[in-house]
């Protein structure tokens, strides 16, 4: 299908470029001087948070019942701003960070890839990789989700 392809190949594009961006230390310099602005931190991290935040809809659109008739609606849009979640982690930082940053940034961007080459690309029906792609993107999305809430503690209590 067209379209899982346009998906996978932004997502990978994406996906190369932070990496490369980050091993050859090509930056903007007008970003980086943004983000050590108190405010445009803020304002980016409330982005991305959220960012994170929409993508649990899906989860929720398959398991409450009045939901499920938009499960495949918000499946589509699950994946073309999950693609597109590099250029937020970028703006929001042009780093990996250092302790559990450097774990939160490679766990969003392997989870990004993992969502990137789902089971549409992969073209399985096997049921072992269905369950084990679902709950390796799962998990992670827990962490994800764990590692936001004590990343949004950290950054206020030591204001």
């Amino acid at each position: 299908m067209k379209n899982n392809y346009t998906i996978t190949t932004i997502g990978l594009v994406l996906f190369l470029s932070y990496l490369l961006q980050e091993t050859f230390l090509l930056k903007w310099n007008f970003l980086e001087n943004l983000q050590v602005q108190e405010n445009y931190k803020r304002w980016s991290g409330l982005v991305l948070g959220l960012f994170i935040l929409f993508q649990w809809l899906l989860t929720f659109s398959r398991i409450i019942p009045k939901f499920r008739a938009k499960s495949v609606s918000i499946n589509n849009l699950h994946k073309w701003i999950g693609v597109f979640s590099p250029i937020l982690l970028y703006a929001h930082s042009t780093k990996f960070g250092f302790g559990y940053l450097v774990i939160f940034s490679y766990l969003f961007l392997i989870n990004m890839l993992i969502g990137t080459l789902n089971l549409d690309v992969l073209k399985s029906t096997k049921s072992w990789l269905f369950k084990g792609w679902m709950i390796t993107h799962v998990a992670l999305s827990m962490c994800i989700t764990l590692f936001l809430n004590f990343h949004i503690y950290i950054v206020f209590y030591y204001k």
